[in-house]
């Protein structure tokens, strides 16, 4: 009967694939203690060691540490709590090794300055506070005085990215290129002024009102001369272009003139900046949002159409 048997440690180790100084180690920490021990001092096991060992073979294997594997097989610990404790430290690692790692890949793709190395490490590091604190910042700067209040509140909240609490790598590696474009200042001023397209300039004092931007009515018009492969220079895009300058004129109740035209040029050059489409296609990534349409094919349309007329 197995109960008389005792198993000599080169027994078990054969049993169990254990090294033979292994289980000697987890013997002399008493995880798997002899029965008995030979006239010479050899140590017997009983046939349960076999099954102490397999399952702190399996523990070890985990990760788990000997005092937490000892707690558990001399049961002073439930297994499924000591496996949801070790799963959640699991989770914190895993997400620190899915940050770093993001950096590096990042990194690898970009050639980093050592300088620009410390910034990405620091910002994919950030806390859930401290990443708002700085996207906070940059809406701020961005919405500041006229700009702010409820007026662009729904513009704000669709320039808001939320890195969930476990985002994938492209996750993370768009978030640290997403924040490095928020603090730069030029990007800053470039968007404060995309913002500013949004409102009309309040007459006698009354409050502004949201109104369509130019990149909106310039994509309802122009996308589809786009898509059927309408030519900027074609006389077609004449109608086109004086519908687009018409409506920005009534829009922002300006003259439909030479220095609409020219406005018009600056707001549209200022909107193709390929950062704005960037800081969108991130954003989109970050928060999980599908893919932004590409506005660069109508902008380039729109802006040779109009510099076309221009010059005639």
């Amino acid at each position: 009967m197995d109960g008389d048997i005792l198993y000599s440690i080169g027994e078990l180790a054969r049993r169990t694939g254990l090294a033979v100084k292994t289980i000697r180690f987890y013997s002399d920490r008493g995880i798997v203690a002899p029965v008995a021990r030979t006239h010479a001092g050899y140590r017997r096991y009983a046939p349960e060691a076999v099954t102490r060992l397999a399952l702190v073979r399996t523990l070890r294997e985990l990760g788990l540490g000997l005092d937490v594997v000892r707690q558990v097989v001399d049961r002073e610990r439930t297994l499924d709590e000591v496996a949801a404790e070790h799963a959640a430290a699991l989770d914190v690692q895993i997400s620190i090794l899915r940050l770093r790692r993001a950096v590096l890949t990042a990194a690898a793709e970009r050639a980093p300055t050592p300088e620009e190395m410390e910034l990405m490490h620091r910002l994919a590091t950030l806390s859930e506070a401290e990443r708002r604190h700085l996207i906070d910042d940059f809406l701020d700067n961005v919405f500041d005085g006229p700009l702010g209040g409820s007026r662009l509140a729904g513009v704000r909240r669709s320039m808001t990215p939320e890195l969930p609490d476990r985002p994938t790598d492209e996750q993370v590696r768009a978030w640290v290129e997403l924040a490095e474009l928020s603090l730069d200042a030029d990007f800053r001023a470039m968007v404060r002024g995309l913002a500013a397209d949004h409102l009309d300039e309040p007459p006698r004092g009354a409050p502004a009102r949201p109104r369509p931007g130019v990149v909106a009515v310039a994509r309802d018009l122009v996308g589809p001369a786009v898509a059927s492969g309408v030519s900027p220079y074609a006389p077609q895009a004449d109608e086109i272009v004086a519908v687009l300058t018409a409506r920005c004129a009534r829009i922002h109740h300006r003259p439909d003139d030479g220095a609409l035209r020219r406005w018009l040029l600056h707001r549209l050059e200022a909107v193709n900046d390929p950062r704005r489409e960037r800081y969108f296609r991130l954003l989109a990534l970050v928060n999980g949002w599908p893919e932004p349409d590409r506005l660069a094919p109508v902008l380039d349309w729109s802006l040779t159409a109009l510099r076309n007329r221009a010059a005639r």
